[in-house]
């Protein structure tokens, strides 16, 4: 048995449990904190003029991330410090960067969940201004 197939022999809830990982990380403001917290732990406070939005925007997707097990609160008085729960994320990440330059980002130009895709959320300096 070769590794594609080793990979695909999994049962099916070993690949919901990856389809739930990959859609967790799917949202870009869920990513870009996933990446921020690879740097070391913040709290909702930081993250919110790190990356300019609002502070219920920045709490939902902090705790969509900890209900999947990827971030965990360390409370300290009032406050409360986020981190990634794994290291193994940072692993994945590498990863994914890896095959994006391999591929030459091409996924990006995918019509059905790339940059231009219809109904695909553009992210850009100009959109946000």
């Amino acid at each position: 048995m070769n590794k594609r197939d080793t990979c695909l022999a999994g049962n099916t809830s070993d690949l919901d449990a990856a389809v739930a990982l990959f859609h967790s990380l799917s949202d870009a403001t869920r990513l870009t904190i996933v990446r921020r917290l690879a740097d070391g732990e913040a709290r909702v406070v930081d993250l919110i003029g790190e990356l300019g939005l609002a502070q219920s925007t920045v709490s939902a997707h902090v705790a969509c991330l900890r209900d999947c097990g990827l971030v965990t609160g360390r409370p300290e008085g009032r406050q409360v410090f986020y981190s990634l729960s794994r290291p193994e994320l940072l692993d994945v990440l590498a990863a994914a960067e890896t095959l994006l330059a391999a591929t030459g980002n091409a996924v990006a130009l995918c019509p059905t969940y790339g940059t231009g895709a219809r109904g695909a959320a553009i992210d850009t300096e100009e959109t946000r201004q």
